[in-house]
C-alpha cells in the first residue's frame, strides 16, 4: 500500500485473512482494502527486501518453536494480525453471549491505539482456535477492579494442551510491560486459573446472574 512519503507497505494475504506482522510501527489502523497486488519474484527483485522477509520469516518460526508453545500453534496478538478483527468479533461473539458489534468496537479501539487493553488469539492451521480480551469491566458490579481478563475460550478439540494457559500469560506479560497491573477475571471455574498464578480475590455479583461468581486477581 502507498504511504504519505512516497514509500510502499507491503503485507501478506491469505483468503480473507490479512498477515501483516510490522503493522505496529503505525500510529493509526491500516486499511488493507483494495490493494494491489505484488508478486513475490517482483518485490524480492531488491536483494535489501528478500533479506528483510528472510529475517522476518526466521523470527516468526522461531516464535512458532518457542519454549511452551505446542506444536503447530501460533499465538498473536490482534495488532499483529489486524484482518483477524471481523473473523476474531465473529468467533468471540459465537462462544459467549456479547453482540458482535460489541467485540468490534472494543477490537477497533486497540488496533487505532485509543486503548492498550489488547485481544489474543492462537491459530492452528490458520484458523482461530483459542482467544481472550482484556476490558475495563466484565459485566459485574465490582467496577473498581479494572481491567478485566474476559472471554477465555478454547475449541474442545484444542483443550488439554497449554492454548488457554498460553494465552492467559501473554495478556499478563502484555499488559504488564506497558504499566497495566493487576489484571482481573470473572469465572464460575475453580482449580484452572490458579495454575497460571491467579488467586481467588472475593466474589463479584455478574450484570443478571442470579449468583455470585468468583473474582481472581493475577497481581
Amino acid at each position: 500500500m502507498p504511504l504519505e512519503d512516497g514509500n510502499f507497505h507491503c503485507f501478506n494475504a491469505v483468503g480473507d485473512c490479512v498477515f501483516d506482522l510490522t503493522s505496529g510501527q503505525f500510529k493509526e489502523a491500516l486499511d488493507y482494502n483494495d490493494r494491489p497486488v505484488q508478486l513475490r519474484e517482483t518485490h524480492f527483485a531488491k536483494e535489501e527486501k528478500r533479506l528483510r522477509y528472510e529475517l522476518l520469516k526466521s523470527r516468526f518460526f522461531a516464535r512458532l518453536s518457542a519454549k511452551g508453545t505446542p506444536e503447530g500453534y501460533c499465538f498473536v496478538t490482534l495488532r499483529e494480525m489486524p484482518g483477524l478483527k471481523e473473523p476474531a468479533a465473529g468467533w468471540f461473539h459465537g462462544k459467549w453471549s456479547a453482540p458482535e458489534e460489541a467485540y468490534l468496537e472494543c477490537m477497533e479501539q486497540y488496533l487505532t491505539r485509543k486503548t492498550e487493553y489488547g485481544w489474543y488469539l492462537c491459530l492452528y492451521s490458520g484458523r482461530i482456535v483459542g482467544g481472550l480480551g482484556v476490558i475495563e469491566n466484565d459485566f459485574h458490579d465490582r467496577r473498581d477492579l479494572a481491567p478485566n481478563v474476559c472471554a477465555v475460550y478454547t475449541e474442545p478439540e484444542h483443550r488439554r494442551k497449554g492454548v488457554a494457559g498460553r494465552l492467559l500469560n501473554m495478556a499478563v506479560e502484555d499488559m504488564r510491560s506497558k504499566g497495566i497491573s493487576p489484571l482481573y477475571l470473572l469465572t464460575d471455574h475453580t482449580g484452572f486459573y490458579e495454575r497460571y498464578g491467579w488467586e481467588f480475590f472475593c466474589m463479584a455479583q455478574g450484570d443478571g446472574e442470579p449468583y455470585k461468581s468468583r473474582m481472581y486477581i493475577h497481581r
